[in-house]
């Protein structure tokens, strides 16, 4: 058996120095600190990457792990683990409830599991906290390990629920965590997920989570899984497996070739912004929505200092937007959101409906999946059973507004700017972004100075 100490300290890449904590903790000149930090994370990972673990045969040194040194085959890359082998594999191991929030280093075995359990062995949760609870409720009805899935940004939303209930010592819920590897030292990766990513072992092993990464070779991750299996039984508590960029192979939903609206989000996008006046400040949502609203500002030479880009922080727009608009009564504030961000914190908005600040408009696009990591469902694509716009209503928005074709966005935008708000204003658009859609090339610190000068005028 490999006990909790023991699995931790083979992933461990040591303990956190003071300088470090001091970079984590202090705003001051974060950046410089972070990308020294990063260069000393990426050598310890370079270290690690010429170290290869196996398990001795036989005897009673069996539960231990011995570390043999050799050299990196830089030329040979093993072939990526299929999506159903780790599925049957999974399931052959006990584990056959799925729940969590997708993540792009998953997305292909995301999709597999969307296309191949049922609505009852499968729910996509609005955030990772939920996916706990649910997987919990799971295990007290079954008596069954359930999989959580996420991304490695999700951990904060997780860490109540994985504390204060599936923690061996309160309510002891054992459940696999699957968890997508974004800011993976010594691999290129956006801002929002450095820092994030550089701790993401630290912080399971704080919460005493063993943790593994997920191996492409199919005989060593048969090996994981049965020593999650052990742990279960041993010490019935969360089991952490951290997924690199290309384990799996490629696996895609099929394409629903019955599109109900005319409008891509881009498409979409380009009506609002033409709308807009100059001095109407946006608070653009995470995913492709920014991504978007960057490139057409480039095309169209209209600069960025309007725009904040909430990058990371997922479903906390809203409430940016919101500040915003308290403390700037005279501003003109839009937010332009998903659906999938406003279901992960929708409390937010009822926040935004009590308040009730007249100068903050909320634009809801809604395709009705995640569509920046492999286009998984989401609740508000059931048109027919789930109602953004009752749910504002219901919330205090003073009115909640629908669009979908090109001429009523323009018209309900410039009803948007002469009405009290808070309003809401769903636009019902279709899945699908371009392949060669890029990344705002202007850093964030500069995005935020930017925006910080632009407020002031």
């Amino acid at each position: 058996m490999i006990g909790m100490r023991t699995v931790c300290s083979v992933r461990k890449l040591g303990p956190l120095s003071a300088p470090v904590l001091h970079t984590l903790k202090v705003a001051g000149g974060m950046q410089q600190q972070q990308q020294q930090y990063q260069q000393t994370r990426i050598q310890q990972c370079q270290q690690q990457q010429q170290q290869l673990y196996h398990r001795r045969a036989g005897g009673a040194d069996d539960h231990r792990r011995t570390i043999i040194s050799v050299a990196p085959a830089a030329d040979v890359k093993p072939a990526r683990l299929g999506p159903e082998v780790f599925f049957k594999a999974v399931c052959d191991h006990g584990i056959q409830f799925f729940c969590g929030v997708p993540d792009s280093r998953l997305k292909d075995f995301c999709a597999y599991v969307t296309h191949n359990t049922t609505p009852q062995d499968h729910v996509i949760t609005s955030n990772e906290g939920a996916a706990v609870g649910l997987a919990s409720g799971y295990h007290l009805a079954s008596g069954k390990v359930p999989m959580v899935y996420l991304q490695n940004s999700g951990l904060g939303n997780m860490v109540n629920p994985l504390m204060s209930l599936a923690n061996p010592t309160v309510y002891s819920i054992p459940m696999l965590l699957l968890i997508g590897w974004r800011g993976e030292p010594g691999v290129k990766d956006e801002p929002q997920h450095l820092a994030q990513g550089a701790i993401t072992e630290e912080m399971l092993a704080c919460m005493g989570i063993p943790c593994e990464v997920l191996p492409k070779d199919e005989t060593e991750m048969q090996e994981l899984l049965s020593r999650a299996t052990n742990y279960f039984e041993v010490n019935k508590g969360p089991y952490a497996v951290l997924v690199k960029t290309d384990t799996f192979s490629k696996y895609s939903l099929p394409k629903d070739e019955t599109e109900p609206f005319p409008l891509t989000r881009e498409e979409a996008l380009v009506k609002v912004v033409d709308c807009l006046n100059d001095q109407d400040a946006v608070v653009g949502t995470t995913g492709m929505l920014s991504r978007e609203l960057f490139e057409y500002r480039v095309l169209m030479n209209m600069g960025h200092a309007r725009d904040f880009l909430t990058v990371g922080s997922m479903g906390h727009a809203s409430s940016i937007a919101l500040g915003i608009a308290l403390h700037k009564p005279g501003r003109q504030v839009f937010c332009l959101d998903g659906d999938g961000a406003v279901l992960m914190h929708m409390g937010t908005m009822a926040t935004i409906g009590q308040q009730g600040p007249g100068n903050l408009k909320h634009i809801i696009f809604n395709n009705g999946a995640h569509d920046s990591v492999g286009g998984q469902p989401t609740e508000a694509g059931n048109h027919d059973t789930f109602d953004l716009c009752s749910i504002a209503r219901a919330c205090g928005y003073r009115e909640a507004l629908v669009a979908v074709t090109p001429e009523e966005i323009e018209e309900k935008v410039r009803y948007l700017h002469k009405s009290q708000g808070p309003i809401l204003l769903e636009l019902k658009v279709k899945l699908g972004s371009r392949n060669d859609l890029g990344r705002p090339t202007r850093t964030t610190h500069e995005n935020k100075s930017d925006f910080m000068d632009f407020l002031k005028v």
